[in-house]
């Protein structure tokens, strides 16, 4: 599996997957009716930050995006955000996407990264960014509406660079 820099050629490959996660509202807080020019303007980054894609034999298995957290004295801290199309999850595609993300944001300097929103009931996204030294700082309850789950808490996960 190839971990780069996605084009704006890569796009149509891209949306399928933002599409299918955004409309399941599991576990994004993007609008679950979001157009492809929103979808767009919401995961192909501008610098500094930047969109990942992971290929094998020519297909798009996942996407990452990563840059600053916040603006100006908060900017020495990265974010990222990654999304699986759902007949490659399990193969190890977000662990893949998550260490070239870390590698990149350490690369750019940056001394730490956090997720601003990781809903509780993704258990399998909170479990492989523990296994790869997040930390749960805090929850904020009931923050994020879930389709089948109701309200459930939204997670700030935190790692060191």
């Amino acid at each position: 599996m190839e971990i780069r820099a996605a084009s704006d050629a890569d796009w149509p490959t891209i949306w399928p997957i933002v599409e299918a996660v955004v409309r399941a509202g599991e576990t994004f807080t993007y609008p679950r009716d979001a157009d492809e020019a929103l979808g767009r303007t919401l995961w192909m980054m501008a610098p500094p930050g930047v969109t990942l894609v992971a290929v094998e034999a020519g297909r798009v298995l996942g996407t990452a995006k990563t840059g600053p957290n916040q603006m100006g004295p908060g900017s020495h801290v990265a974010t990222a955000s990654f999304m699986v199309a759902a007949d490659a999850r399990g193969r190890g595609v977000g662990r893949a996407l998550c260490e070239a993300v870390i590698a990149r944001a350490k690369a750019d300097g940056y001394r730490a990264m956090q997720f601003n929103a990781v809903v509780e009931t993704n258990r399998s996204a909170v479990r492989l960014w523990k296994a790869l030294g997040f930390g749960v700082v805090g929850t904020v309850p009931e923050a994020f509406a879930h389709p089948t789950e109701g309200l459930v808490g939204l997670h700030v996960m935190h790692r060191g660079l």
